[in-house]
């Protein structure tokens, strides 16, 4: 498998709603900066390279961009690299963004936003990106309460033409039958990787029974988060990269993508090189044996 040939068409598509995306997307949370993301001393990337990723990335068929306002480094934010690098958008191309969290200049998290402060975020974001209206927008939450009220001034929203779909992130099965009951959900954003708790796996399951695309973040970092994966130094994820000639993080994601054919991956990176290897996982294809052994490998981590 040469990475640098190999288009993210290899994945198969998905629709989200009316708007069709192939199942390898890429993730701009990390594009503002190097290093972890949201991290205080974070060193903003350069902004050329940064542009040059996404281009290559649109090149190489990448149409479904997850992003959003509060994703930004001193210097840097990732809609308005989005919008430097890729407006006048092609037809085709999705820009999934989330409101609900928020941060100040400085970059503190602020309390999550109010039913009357989202559509600020919403208009935010369709600044930022040069857009009149928002192809998903996903509300993300933290804790368990209700999001009636919130979710539903999103619907609102749609209904003025301000957002086509809806989606959710960071949520638990009881907040995905409380939005379908106001507005239609194209899609769920929730951690999953080797190692995602059972419950994360009833989610996913629970989404591919209504044809609602999962969408997990942490795809290869699975537990370890930010912190990387934690079960790279395992031998069999060694064994299975190297019978395929590519590496441990491509087997995670690949992993990842074989959940399902409502899963779709959006792997974020800043290296050229790198982002050839992510979109190339679309056309690796990994046998019920080596499925087998990860799937060992994710229930011991779980």
């Amino acid at each position: 498998m040469n990475p640098q040939t190999v288009t993210a068409t290899a994945s198969d598509t998905w629709n989200l709603g009316d708007l069709t995306v192939n199942r390898i997307g890429f993730g701009a949370m990390r594009l503002p900066q190097h290093g972890e993301a949201f991290a205080a001393d974070a060193v903003p990337r350069g902004r050329d390279q940064a542009i040059r990723v996404l281009r290559r990335a649109v090149e190489l068929g990448v149409n479904h961009i997850d992003t959003a306002a509060f994703y930004f480094s001193p210097l840097r934010s990732a809609n308005e690299l989005i919008n430097r690098a890729l407006a006048p958008y092609e037809d085709g191309l999705v820009i999934t963004t989330k409101v609900g969290p928020g941060r100040d200049p400085s970059g503190r998290w602020l309390p999550h936003a109010t039913p009357e402060q989202l559509r600020g975020q919403v208009e935010e974001n369709l600044r930022q990106l040069g857009r009149d209206h928002l192809d998903v927008v996903n509300l993300r939450i933290v804790g368990t309460d209700s999001i009636a009220e919130r979710f539903g001034a999103l619907a609102e929203l749609c209904d003025a033409g301000l957002i086509r779909h809806l989606g959710l992130s960071n949520i638990r099965p009881h907040h995905l039958a409380e939005a379908q009951a106001i507005a239609p959900v194209v899609c769920v954003q929730n951690m999953y990787g080797i190692g995602a708790s059972p419950e994360q796996k009833e989610l996913l399951n629970l989404c591919g029974e209504q044809r609602i695309a999962f969408v997990p973040f942490y795809s290869i970092a699975g537990t370890g988060r930010t912190a990387g994966a934690t079960t790279d130094h395992s031998p069999e994820v060694h064994a299975i990269a190297c019978a395929h000639g590519v590496s441990t993080a491509q087997i995670r994601l690949a992993w990842t993508l074989h959940q399902g054919s409502h899963v779709l991956a959006i792997p974020g990176t800043g290296d050229l090189d790198h982002l050839a290897q992510n979109v190339a996982v679309g056309s690796l294809r990994l046998s019920e044996d080596e499925l087998t052994t990860l799937d060992t490998l994710h229930h011991e981590a779980a």
